[in-house]
């Protein structure tokens, strides 16, 4: 690069969501995930990441791998400090910077996260590092604690990349970090965040070594499908020609979002059923939310039906939602009983009667609260102004 900036694309984060599947996976998923990992490693070099899973006993124990590794990682190193010198002879400190943030980039490659982190913090307090270069680093440490799953690094190093954005960032790595806090605010169970900033890059997502586009689209779309208004869900993600575009490899995606908002709920309970077990569960992101987020697309089912009608028989609504009536009772009371869903429940008559809350009600309510507030106040002001 021209401004000396080094774009770190390693550790490939496939790996640690391959890690994530061979631990959590079915025994199908578990045994392509470890083959994928295996692979990895060799192409890698990754001798750091290869001794924590043996030692987590994920992977077992080689040592012919092992040695392998071993040899290929220190050659490899040998010949980047080799770089840093000649740089050192025969360049200006742009190149000898851009030399030290390729070793960075190695150690994080091959998985030893400690000599990472620290190469790349020795580079970023040089006062010759420039601003793009400082940016890179920040997106490399950042890279290397999405890997780990560090969370509070990633937070305080997403902090940093906001600050040096502001400062001059350019297009492609504003982009890449609203790529990365959406991702990231799936994990947090942000999901209004999150759907916000999907709907901001979707149209120029430029970041295929945080995930692949279709990847990328099944969690901004799910975080969606949760929280955004049926009309604009229709708008900006269902017919986004990049949805559009990627929805073959994500059917079940397409799916909920599809009966979803035409309203066809037994292939909605469906799709919710399918995408927990093919997405949910195997998303290192989205894994520890899995329950929550059945629980609130199925309310949101619950509630975009009960909102056409005054009441309505609870066989009618298991037939909806192609469920027994014995689940539909049980799954509305509890619900109910929570304030979630504002319904109540005829067991005599087998029927379900709405009672929205009156909202122009509450809001006149409020404007006679504020104005009582108000007029209070100017009888005040004008006591004190009088005397």
């Amino acid at each position: 690069m021209s401004d000396g900036a080094v774009f770190a694309k390693k550790p490939e984060l496939a790996l640690a969501q391959h890690k994530f599947a061979a631990l959590n996976g079915t025994s199908e998923q578990r045994s392509a995930a470890l083959q994928k990992l295996v692979e990895g490693i060799k192409e890698d070099k990754m001798i750091g990441f290869y001794n924590r899973l043996v030692s987590e006993n994920v992977l077992q124990k080689d040592a012919t791998l092992e040695r392998e590794l071993e040899e290929a990682s220190s050659k490899d190193l040998a010949e980047l400090d080799k770089n840093i010198e000649v740089a050192k002879e025969e360049h200006g400190d742009l190149e000898q910077n851009e030399s030290s943030i390729h070793r960075a980039v190695f150690f994080a490659q091959i998985g030893d996260e400690e000599k990472a982190q620290a190469a790349y913090e020795e580079v970023l307090q040089r006062s010759t590092t420039t601003l793009n270069q400082k940016l890179d680093i920040v997106f490399g440490k950042l890279r290397l604690a999405l890997f780990y799953t560090n969370s509070k690094t990633i937070q305080a190093e997403i902090e940093k990349a906001h600050e040096l954005i502001d400062k001059g960032g350019d297009w492609d790595r504003r982009n890449r970090l609203k790529a990365i806090e959406c991702i990231w605010s799936c994990s947090q169970r942000q999901f209004k965040k999150a759907s916000d900033l999907f709907i901001e890059c979707l149209s120029t997502y430029s970041s295929p070594e945080l995930m692949p586009l279709s990847e990328f689209v099944c969690h901004g779309a799910l975080a969606c499908a949760v929280v955004m208004p049926r009309a604009d869900m229709k708008k900006k993600v269902i017919d986004a020609p990049e949805v559009v575009e990627v929805s073959f490899n994500v059917p079940s995606v397409d799916k909920i979002l599809r009966s979803l908002y035409d309203c066809r709920y037994a292939d909605f309970f469906s799709a919710l059923a399918s995408v927990e077990t093919e997405h949910l569960c195997v998303s290192r992101y989205l894994y520890e939310h899995r329950r929550y987020y059945t629980r609130e697309m199925r309310i949101r089912g619950y509630a975009q039906l009960l909102e056409s009608y005054l009441s309505l028989t609870t066989k009618s609504m298991a037939e909806s939602f192609g469920v027994t009536q014995e689940f539909i009772d049980k799954d509305l009371s509890r619900f109910i009983s929570a304030g979630r869903l504002h319904c109540v429940i005829d067991k005599v008559g087998g029927i379900v009667e709405t009672n929205r809350p009156d909202t122009k009600n509450a809001q006149y309510q409020k404007t006679i609260k504020q104005g009582d507030m108000l007029l209070n106040r100017i009888q005040k002001l004008s006591g004190i102004i009088s005397i």
